[in-house]
């Protein structure tokens, strides 16, 4: 189980579509043992990335409501990780 994706099931507001991709992002990696992609592995790597997040936001939507938010803060929500991903796309990189 890779203990560093997020439950997302139960956010208010409802996970964003970044916040999803993000999660798929993070699994694809995981069981890919991919870090920096090449030409070789970029196409199916994004586009397994791409499967995982429709399938995700699919199983999100199907899900009955949550009873309790889930037990910790989505990565995309904590102010510094938005800081830090602002600073990066001002810097060009």
């Amino acid at each position: 189980m890779c203990r560093n994706i997020t439950e997302l099931r139960g956010l208010e507001p409802h996970a964003t579509a970044e916040e999803i991709e993000a999660a798929a992002r993070q699994y694809v990696r995981k069981i890919s043992g991919l870090t920096k992609l090449t030409d070789a592995t970029r196409e199916p790597f994004e586009a397994a990335v791409a499967e995982i997040t429709a399938i995700s936001a699919r199983l999100l939507d199907q899900l009955p409501a949550r009873r309790q938010p889930p037990p910790t803060v989505p990565p995309l929500r904590r102010p510094e990780v938005r800081a830090r991903i602002e600073a990066r796309a001002a810097a060009g990189g």
